[in-house]
């Protein structure tokens, strides 16, 4: 086992934060685990003390520049003003839609979440970080932050900034002894499938020129879990990236997903967009909806 750290997990009221946060626990370091759902945070607590870790829950809104105040206090509190060694910036949700359809408010928050949170984070527990001249900053990006789906271009953008954002610091951090590490996973089961679906849901009107593509959108979701892996493969990824003596720059997980990067990037353009479309089915005949036909904003 390492030696133990401090850890603070963000977005770890479910999905992947919430397997990476009682791995971490039950492998020794003290784990701060963060999110807005105050029951699932007990939850997590109670689960990780009966597998013998230590959580400290984190009533946290990463959107919230007061509330990520009142959390680094707490962390400085617990630690006798150590700080944290490793920062997991997992937070984060995926808007589903036609990009003409998103309001700039909707754009906004999911800027709001997976970017500014991510970056107001950073900079709220670095300092203690370069003051021991050592450090760990996993943001977790996506596949998507490399290739872009239809329908998810306001989530994809955001995963684009990540992506742009973890190389800077990664070499504006490296001579503080600060490592930068992302991971980009691909598919993977979790219930953040659940929550783009429900975003879904308000695109679904008959008037809309994607009604018909939207109304087969669980039927494509469900094409793509079957090739989906568990958060495992992204927890062991963030372990490695936490624990080991040279930590990579970048986790693409599971493996397969390198195959799919692969081929966006030596196939070309035209032919991965024809198949994307035929996956999703963007096709003339399924957009029904008159050209002209006014669209659900807002």
């Amino acid at each position: 086992m390492s030696q133990q750290q401090v850890i603070l997990v963000t977005g770890a009221t479910s999905g992947i934060g919430r397997h990476a946060a009682l791995e971490l626990a039950t492998r020794g370091h003290l784990v701060f685990a963060a999110g807005r759902r105050e029951p699932a945070l007990r939850s997590l607590v109670e689960e990780a003390a009966r597998a013998g870790g230590r959580i400290e829950p984190l009533v946290l809104d990463v959107t919230r520049e007061d509330s990520i105040v009142e959390a680094r206090a707490h962390v400085l509190g617990t630690t006798d003003g150590r700080g944290i060694d490793v920062l997991v910036n997992n937070a984060g949700y995926g808007h589903v839609g036609p990009l003409e359809s998103i309001t700039d408010d909707e754009l906004r928050g999911q800027f709001d979440t997976n970017v500014f949170g991510l970056m107001a984070m950073t900079r709220a527990f670095l300092p203690e970080m370069r003051a021991r001249g050592r450090g760990r900053i996993i943001n977790v990006g996506s596949m998507g932050g490399r290739v872009t789906f239809p329908l998810m271009g306001a989530y994809h953008a955001t995963k684009y900034a990540v992506e742009a954002l973890s190389d800077a610091l990664r070499n504006e951090l490296a001579p503080f002894g600060i490592h930068v590490s992302l991971i980009e996973p691909g598919a993977i089961h979790t219930e953040f499938g659940d929550r783009a679906m429900d975003v879904l849901e308000r695109y679904r009107a008959s008037r809309s020129p994607y009604a018909g593509v939207l109304a087969r959108a669980e039927e494509v979701r469900q094409q793509f879990d079957r090739t989906a892996a568990g958060p495992e493969v992204v927890t062991n990824a963030i372990v490695h990236a936490s624990e080991r003596r040279r930590p990579r720059a970048r986790y693409v997980v599971p493996f397969s997903t390198h195959f799919a990067l692969l081929a966006f990037r030596l196939l070309p353009t035209r032919w991965m967009d024809g198949l994307l479309r035929m996956v999703i089915g963007l096709r003339w005949g399924s957009l029904s909806a008159p050209r002209s036909a006014p669209l659900l904003n807002g």
